[in-house]
């Protein structure tokens, strides 16, 4: 099911133990990488951040490893790419289904998509993928690249 996810998460957009202290923070450094492999264009990371705070990602999952799944129009994408960071410590993102609420999110896919069409696909695939605690869990202690693969493909 999640195989989808890893044809598009780039080994190179995976990011491991980060330490960041705002949600903004997260998704410069994910844009950044995206930026730097291709995939988007230098216009993105500003896109993201302005759609972010009219649309807020954050997915309540309850407790305190939430995921966000910030994204934002494809004309500012060259070509579809995922970008993964696990969060040391966790960093508030507003709610998408209440925006007044922030959660503490541990997890976050940065969307990079050139068909919007594909945004609800990739959203659905996502969600797929962090269904059980404890694959969010293993989520946030893996080491390396091939821990994410196993877990996501």
């Amino acid at each position: 099911m999640a195989q989808a996810l890893m044809n598009y998460l780039d080994p190179g957009a995976i990011l491991l133990g980060v330490e960041a202290k705002s949600d903004q923070e997260v998704i410069r450094l994910l844009a950044e990488r995206l930026h730097s492999l291709g995939y988007v264009k230098p216009s993105f990371a500003e896109a993201v951040l302005a759609r972010e705070a009219q649309l807020p990602t954050g997915l309540p999952l309850g407790g305190d490893n939430n995921v966000a799944v910030p994204h934002t129009d494809p004309e500012h994408v060259l070509k579809p790419g995922l970008a993964f960071a696990a969060l040391t410590a966790p960093v508030s993102f507003s709610n998408m289904e209440d925006p007044d609420e922030k959660l503490p999110v541990r997890l976050v896919f940065l969307m990079a998509l050139n068909d919007k069409d594909k945004q609800v696909e990739m959203l659905q695939e996502i969600a797929g993928a962090i269904q059980s605690p404890e694959t969010i869990d293993a989520l946030i202690k893996s080491k390396s690249v091939e821990d994410v693969s196993r877990l996501l493909g």
